[in-house]
């Protein structure tokens, strides 16, 4: 009676146990020594497909780690990858030997690490390779390039390339970043085209690219491939319903030649990159030492423009804006100058683009500003109470809302805000409809003037400018230079001064030199407003403080026209504007 009591309650618990191991959500599998399965349960039914709801996996590997674990008498941990189409299951399996009633048996037992592999993943991806165009990131690449140095015996040669795209910041602001982020990825599917498997393109940021090119036999080789690479980019990218068209900036240096680290080679292309942005674009350099000392000066010069910036060494210049006929002050432009280390005045032909790069233009934009409120009642006192002063704004500015919002903030707190002119060129009308819509009307709304600086050298035609919402045209110096002897500028000019007068815009000629260019525009033209060293050279502040107070004879003096000796001491190459 006893023995059957307990006999039902070790069946009633084997049962219960039975039921538990069965609802594991952990796969459990016990075989024999020969391998002969005895018991599943059914989370491991389900992962090894006994249950008829998938194919039956690969159990290839299974089968070898369990035979190794039953041969030695240990553990073995496996990670399997378990495949069903494209979907993917990877488990954690321990498989460990045991001997129970004089059985050698094996009890596996697995884990469903997808999820935990599926994130690790995701941050080996995103550790190594571009989200975006799916390329190797910069430490992929830096690694080859480290594994080619530490070759043991020669090391072959290689080429690095540094490829910018030309003008992308325009691209994004024109056409939306979303085609932008199309344009990088189909540009990469064009610079991949052509490559051995023991080359490499990366995505190292925004829109720059390294290219490894491994092994090479001359630098010949490499500006051949090279030039047939940027050819390939010639032809326009159709993205979203658009036409794109993109060039590409590249820089190559080759190891042993140009370095023999991956962090030189790699300055060096950028360097020899750098040289081809400021020489037209488009096309490929090799690096060499005169572009070292080029870069090394330009590092002189970023270091004095910081310091600059920061020891508010930047002062402001004044031009006159003059009626032609009257020679009365319509109004002034602020020029930026940098005194140097030694008190020296620099033009901004030396600094302005560097401080564009460096990102420090805007901070430069706002001293001008405080410069002006500061001289105020000297600027009136000089040029009069009416006078409208003008402020240029780089296009990049031009197309950055919050930029322009923090300047229309300080314009408005100046307490004069209708007094400015914003001075940009034609290509910040590019992006015209993002401007015109965002832009424009927080500065109407102040009373804040806009003038096209520059007109007939950028991106804009004649017809453009009925799209263009402007107070101000001045039409560059390019055109002016000589106009009395030159009749297809005179053409030029008539048909600018034409439209100009039906859209309700002012004309303004800049760099008014001589007295022939004055005679013909009063004799010839309907222009009332020219700007230039005949009229007035720029004044400094420290010449403003040394003036009579303002009087309508002491504002004909300075819009009066200098001495033939001081025109001639006047260099155009270091110009009279910014």
């Amino acid at each position: 009676m006893n023995d059957n009591r307990y006999s039902g309650a070790s069946e009633a618990e084997l049962g219960f146990l039975k039921d538990i191991v069965k609802l594991l959500p952990t796969g459990l599998t016990v075989q024999d020594a020969q391998g002969e399965l005895l018991l599943a349960n059914d989370t491991a039914a389900s992962q090894l497909g006994m249950d008829g709801r998938r194919p039956l996996p690969d159990l290839a590997q299974r089968r070898d780690a369990c035979q190794r674990a039953l041969a030695t008498g240990h553990a073995v941990v496996t990670e399997e990858a378990l495949h069903d189409g494209a979907s993917r299951q990877v488990l954690l399996t321990t498989h460990r030997p045991v001997r129970l009633g004089g059985r050698d048996l094996l009890i596996s037992t697995s884990a469903d690490i997808t999820e935990q592999k599926n994130f690790e993943d995701q941050l080996f991806r995103s550790a190594y390779f571009d989200e975006l165009t799916g390329l190797p990131s910069r430490r992929v690449i830096e690694h080859r390039a480290n594994t080619l140095l530490a070759r043991d015996g020669k090391v072959e040669r290689f080429a690095l390339a540094f490829l910018d795209v030309d003008n992308f910041k325009h691209i994004n602001d024109y056409y939306g970043h979303a085609v932008g982020d199309a344009l990088l990825v189909e540009l990469s599917k064009r610079l991949g085209r052509d490559l051995r498997d023991s080359d490499m393109l990366s995505r190292i940021s925004g829109d720059e690219f390294l290219l490894l090119l491994s092994p090479i036999q001359s630098q010949e080789e490499v500006a051949d491939f090279m030039q047939s690479t940027l050819e390939r980019l010639t032809a326009p990218f159709f993205i979203d319903n658009s036409e794109v068209f993109a060039s590409t900036s590249v820089g190559v240096s080759l190891y042993p030649d140009h370095g023999r680290n991956f962090e030189t080679l790699r300055q060096n292309a950028d360097i020899a990159m750098y040289r081809i942005k400021n020489s037209g674009k488009g096309s490929a350099a090799f690096f060499d030492a005169s572009m070292e000392r080029e870069a090394l000066a330009r590092m002189k010069i970023e270091q004095s423009l910081r310091l600059a910036i920061l020891e508010k060494r930047f002062c402001c210049a004044f031009q006159s804006k003059v009626d032609i006929r009257t020679q009365a002050v319509k109004g002034i432009e602020a020029l930026v100058r940098l005194r140097d280390d030694e008190g020296v005045i620099q033009a901004p032909g030396s600094f302005i683009n560097l401080a564009g790069e460096l990102g420090l233009i805007d901070e430069l934009t706002h001293l001008v500003l405080a410069e002006i409120v500061k001289s105020i009642d000297l600027i009136n006192d000089t040029f009069g109470p009416e006078a409208s002063i003008s402020i240029n704004v780089a296009a990049k500015q031009a197309g950055n809302p919050e930029f322009m919002r923090t300047f229309a903030q300080a314009l408005e707190e100046t307490g004069f805000p209708q007094r400015f002119m914003i001075e940009v060129t034609e290509d910040a009308f590019v992006a015209k409809s993002h401007f015109q819509s965002e832009i424009l009307p927080m500065f109407r709304k102040l009373g804040v003037g806009i003038s096209i600086d520059d007109f007939g050298t950028g991106y804009s035609s004649l017809s453009a400018l009925a799209d263009i919402t402007a107070d101000e045209i001045k039409i560059d110096r390019s055109f002016i230079i000589d106009i009395h002897k030159r009749p297809r500028s005179q053409g030029i000019l008539r048909a600018i001064e034409s439209l100009s007068e039906a859209l309700g815009m002012t004309v303004i000629a800049e760099g008014l030199e001589s007295y022939e260019e004055l005679a013909y525009l009063q004799a010839a033209t309907k222009i009332r407003y020219a700007q230039g060293y005949y009229f007035s050279r720029p004044i400094f502040l420290e010449e403003l403080k040394l003036a009579t107070p303002a009087s309508s004879e002491a504002r004909a003096n300075v819009a009066s026209r200098p001495t033939q000796q001081n025109r001639k001491g006047y260099s155009r190459a270091n110009g009279y504007r910014r």
